[in-house]
This record gives structure tokens, sequence and C-alpha cells, in this order.
């Protein structure tokens, strides 16, 4: 069974990036871009800012497809996650932990490297020429 999720790359003006701590399975403890399960008829655009709604409290404009990653998940699941760029409605809006997500932070790509991060996170990021600056 393939499952649609979304995931949204949301900088700050200090070029960090938004990173929530996962605080339910799959990934509990876990650090990761905002996102989650598509609702049955939802689309892209309006999960994404709904996801990003719950887990963190701030609105967001849906950008461009950064990139499409598969991820497993329990029971023989395939999680199909794509992630767009996305920027704050409000630019001074603050972050806040919310629905299922355990912690909020803004990161530098110094954060990345020493926090536990969902698999392939990284890697993907950097493909998509996605990370914070140096």
């Amino acid at each position: 069974m393939r499952v649609n999720c979304v995931g949204a790359i949301i900088f700050d003006a200090s070029d960090r990036l938004l990173l929530v701590q996962r605080g339910h399975p799959p990934g509990m403890g876990l650090w990761s871009i905002p996102g989650g399960r598509l609702e049955p008829g939802e689309t892209d655009e309006d999960g994404l800012r709904r996801e990003v709604l719950e887990e963190t409290g701030l609105r967001v404009r849906v950008g461009r497809l950064a990139g499409t990653v598969e991820r497993p998940g329990p029971g023989g699941v395939t999680y199909v996650i794509r992630d767009y760029l996305a920027t704050m409605s409000q630019p001074g809006d603050v972050a806040a932990a919310g629905d299922d997500a355990a912690d909020v932070r803004w990161c530098t790509r110094d954060d990345l490297a020493r926090l536990p991060l969902t698999e392939g996170l990284l890697e993907s990021l950097a493909e998509w020429h996605a990370l914070p600056p140096s």
C-alpha cells in the first residue's frame, strides 16, 4: 500500500531550516521537516499548509516541488513523500510545537550534523540543494 505524504522545506530570514521533532511513530524522537499524510481528496498544497499549521502554528505559502522520496513504513506500507519549498505567510510569526510534534526549532547546517534526523533527510536535502548555507 502506498501512502501519499508531503513535507515543507522552510527557511527563516537567517537562512535556518525549520525542523520538528517527531512526537509519535514512525520516527518518534527524530528530527525532520514538518509534514505528514494527505487526507482523502486533499491536494498537496492544502495538505502541506494544514500539516505545517498543525505541527508548528505557522501559515505558509507553498512553492515548487523540491523532490520526492519513498520510505518504508510498518506493515508493508510505502510512504511517498513529496517535499516542497515553502515560505512563511507572516515572517514575524513564531513557531511552536503542536499536534504530533514534540519540539520545533530553526536549524543551521551545523545543527543538522548534531541532531538525530530521520533516515535520508540530510542526503535528500543536499541532493535538492535545500540545505542551510555553511
